[in-house]
């Protein structure tokens, strides 16, 4: 069983439509990112898991549950895009006013204390915090009780790149321990190592769900070759392009080459074969590349509906 099934839901709020029929699942043990815009219906959905909204029209169910059931809110995690605690308490007073409220054990306090970096400063007054530490104190709220399904929206806002390096191997750690995860993000770059699969939004609408392997095949975009130190940098250039190949230099003896889905290997090959370059970087389309081509073919399609 899914831990959590979307089935054709609309959401309205007064006479706007934020969600078009939309259709998700997450398992148990999955990381699914959820993309999209301002706008697009990333935290509408979560607040439908959440059980914060009521779906217009379609089907909301966790674990099996209405989202609204008791036993169902026991069993989730959830970290805002803005999380507000009391200014004058201590981070772990914070921590323990909230195990009280979830039920959760108090001996594990100072354990998601120390999980998320915030050992030292756990006595000092959280008015006295930065914005990642806020944001870290955050995700150790989300998780108590041990939730079986986390849901996180923005959690890497504030945080220096060590941090979020840092609640990565949070989450692969939760992961691997069967916990389901939906991820909310705008900042792409490091996310796509640690996901299952991606759900790209716009508009309300689904324009894209899968494993980064199959949104790259679908949507046909090259993987780029990139060389140095080579020998005939601008030769090759001519030639590849005469060839009909996507090429361009690569600073001063280097060059690029997009190749086709299938056919990385066998330019590879090739140029290995005609000249002798002293650095080589395949490069697949990341996720940015993948979230960009589905947003833009999605703004296309919405214009011409309204042709």
């Amino acid at each position: 069983m899914n831990v959590v099934e979307i089935n054709g839901v609309t959401q309205h709020y007064g006479q706007a439509t934020v969600l078009h029929e939309l259709n998700l699942s997450v398992a148990p043990g999955e990381v699914l990112g959820l993309f999209g815009h301002n706008g697009a219906g990333k935290t509408t959905s979560m607040k439908l898991v959440l059980g914060l909204l009521q779906a217009s029209a379609g089907q909301v169910r966790v674990f099996g549950r209405s989202p609204s059931d008791a036993q169902v809110r026991q069993r989730l995690g959830y970290l805002p895009e803005n999380v507000t605690f009391y200014p004058q308490l201590s981070g772990v007073e914070t921590l323990r006013h909230f195990a009280r409220l979830k039920g959760a054990p108090a001996n594990q306090v100072d354990r998601l204390l120390d999980d998320v970096g915030l050992t030292v400063a756990a006595g000092r007054r959280v008015k006295t915090y930065s914005k990642g530490m806020r944001q870290r104190l955050g995700l150790a709220q989300a998780l108590l009780g041990e939730p079986q399904l986390l849901l996180l929206d923005e959690p890497t806002v504030g945080l220096d790149p060590i941090a979020t390096q840092d609640l990565y191997r949070l989450l692969d750690r939760l992961r691997a321990g069967g916990t389901s995860i939906i991820l909310c993000s705008h900042v792409l770059p490091g996310v796509e190592a640690h996901i299952n699969r991606a759900a790209i939004l716009t508009q309300g609408r689904l324009l894209a769900l899968g494993s980064l392997a199959q949104l790259r095949a679908q949507a046909g975009l090259p993987t780029l070759i990139r060389t140095c130190g080579l020998q005939h940098s601008e030769v090759l250039q001519q030639r590849w392009s005469a060839a009909g190949h996507v090429t361009q230099r690569w600073g001063v003896d280097g060059l690029q080459v997009a190749a086709s889905s299938g056919n990385t290997l066998e330019l590879l090959r090739q140029l290995l074969a005609e000249d002798s370059p002293s650095e080589v970087d395949i490069l697949p389309p990341s996720l940015e590349d993948i979230y960009r081509h589905y947003v833009n073919s999605g703004v296309v399609t919405a214009k011409e509906a309204l042709l």
